[in-house]
């Protein structure tokens, strides 16, 4: 990795490390921790009165997304659910009462102090089918084939490696599985200096890729079935986008009967 991705990591570290911990030191104030973000593009505002009011106050209060890929994801009874970026756990919450008790809801996050916001916050929810992870969406801390379900908060954009990100999720994915994130997608016209001028990279804006690039990305990790379909715009040419793909359930080099074990 380069001189010049580490500091960017480490730059994202430090901003999510610093929201949580003025969302926990926020915990004891008369009226409760204030939201991190505040622009309507971001934050808990995205998510419907009737979820922000189940969970703890910590969690929504570190809502940094840009979307609510749980409303998106389609999430069933008994599934394993994984969270790119999990941050302070709202969306680990959301999708582990989705999935239930025979399910399995998957938080990743490099940031300590978010880690630890999360443990706290799922404590308080009295989540008992939740695990949170330390590593980076890079380098997943899962088996092969184990995940049904990944989803993203406005986080992959924010990745110095996204080809890597994506053959990572297409690796723990199951055959036939799939993603719903949210994410932020640039217009094709726009280059690589023009995103940047919108916004800082740790703001989420400067590191998106267009639409084009998204799509050739899944793609190049194996990806079937891609959808990106814009939902708001957040600065001039770039939006927020729901991006739904799915892992193939059957290999190029499997026969359908072969997959079940049939000869």
């Amino acid at each position: 990795m380069s001189e010049h991705s580490i500091d960017l990591r480490e730059a994202v570290r430090r901003r999510y490390a610093a929201a949580a911990v003025q969302v926990a030191e926020g915990a004891g104030a008369c009226c409760g921790p204030e939201p991190v973000e505040v622009d309507e593009n971001f934050g808990s505002t995205l998510y419907g009165a009737d979820e922000r009011d189940t969970l703890p106050a910590e969690a929504v209060a570190a809502s940094l997304g840009c979307g609510n890929p749980t409303a998106v994801a389609e999430l069933r009874a008994g599934e394993r659910v994984l969270d790119l970026g999990s941050g302070g756990g709202i969306d680990v919450l959301l999708s582990a009462r989705r999935v239930g008790p025979t399910g399995t809801a998957y938080g990743l996050d490099m940031t300590e102090e978010m880690l630890a916001l999360a443990l706290a916050n799922a404590a308080k929810a009295g989540a008992t089918n939740v695990e949170f992870l330390k590593g980076t969406i890079e380098a997943i801390p899962l088996p092969a084939n184990t995940v049904d379900v990944v989803i993203s908060n406005c986080v992959i954009n924010l990745s110095v490696d996204k080809p890597a990100v994506f053959a990572e999720t297409f690796r723990v994915l199951r055959p036939g599985g799939r993603i719903g994130v949210s994410d932020v997608v640039a217009d094709d016209a726009l280059t690589a200096e023009q995103r940047a001028r919108r916004g800082d990279h740790v703001g989420c804006i400067a590191g998106a890729l267009s639409f084009a690039e998204y799509r050739a990305g899944l793609e190049a990790a194996g990806f079937t079935g891609i959808e990106i379909v814009p939902t708001h715009q957040v600065a001039d040419g770039m939006h927020s986008a729901i991006v739904r793909a799915a892992k193939p359930a059957v290999g190029p080099d499997i026969t359908v009967g072969e997959a079940r074990g049939e000869h």
